[in-house]
């Protein structure tokens, strides 16, 4: 009488920091990997995410205390191999506070550079040395809620899809078209050869600059943001044909990156409806 096919046996938990598995998501999580194409993302609202967007999944780590949580339906559904770590050890490779128990390597997505062009008048956001991680994050995540259609990232951006900024744009990042690595010239010619108008942002009272509520955000647009401490480059604001500044109370002389973009976006999302 034949034999049953064995059962398989389940793959047993990951305990050693030495396990291949634990020394990728490490290495991702110490530094990040560009060249590589891969990225790391951490919890199921950053997973489903992904999923969502239509980005491969190449490895998947689960705490042993979440292997039989609702999460894993989800898992199955996607057809995706999670492998089982102890939940020490996936907590100590977590950023935040209180760990999600759950790591996972993705493939960076790539946008085709006509999809930020597809709009009959496209609304841009370029950024020019905008290095800190969460900062730039946030402002992805505001730019796709104002209905921006993409943003360039000149080179000496920080990078949209290592830990942190993925953390600030939850999921806007795999959405929003974007541009990375552009020099400010390439992004400028680029822009111009599309017919965009180039708006720069100043600090308050900066001479020259126009209120932003006075401004016609309207039309084909790349509003232009720069790094935290410097601002915008001095030839590059002065290509531009628009400079605006936000008014602010009189002690205060310029807003954090991210705020100054949120102003200027939802500014230009009005006035976009008003006349739709």
């Amino acid at each position: 009488m034949p034999r049953a096919p064995a059962t398989p046996r389940p793959a047993e938990t990951v305990r050693s920091r030495s396990n291949p598995l634990v020394k990728r998501l490490r290495a991702l999580k110490e530094r990040a990997d560009p060249a590589g194409g891969l990225m790391l993302i951490e919890g199921p609202k950053l997973l489903a995410e992904a999923l969502h967007a239509g980005l491969e999944l190449v490895e998947l780590a689960l705490a042993a205390r979440l292997e039989h949580a609702p999460l894993q339906a989800e898992i199955a559904r996607h057809r995706l191999s999670a492998r089982v770590v102890d939940d020490a050890l996936l907590d100590a490779l977590s950023e935040t506070e209180v760990s999600q128990g759950l790591l996972a390597l993705a493939r960076r997505p790539a946008f085709d550079e006509a999809r930020l062009f597809v709009a009959p008048e496209p609304l841009l956001v370029v950024l020019v040395g905008v290095q800190n991680p969460g900062n730039l994050g946030g402002l992805l995540r505001t730019a796709e809620a104002a209905g921006a259609h993409g943003a360039i990232l000149c080179a000496g951006c920080a990078d949209p899809f290592a830990w942190k900024a993925l953390r600030g744009s939850m999921g806007s990042a795999f959405r929003l078209p974007l541009a990375l690595g552009w020099s400010v010239r390439e992004s400028v010619a680029r822009l111009r050869a599309r017919g965009l108008r180039l708006a720069a942002t100043l600090a308050s009272g900066a001479a020259g600059a126009l209120p932003y509520a006075e401004a016609d955000l309207r039309g084909p647009l790349a509003l232009l943001f720069g790094s935290e401490g410097a601002g915008l480059p001095g030839d590059l604001t002065a290509q531009a044909d628009l400079r605006l500044t936000i008014p602010t109370a009189a002690a205060v002389e310029s807003l954090n990156v991210g705020v100054a973009a949120g102003v200027l976006l939802f500014e230009a999302a009005r006035q976009r409806r008003r006349i739709a």
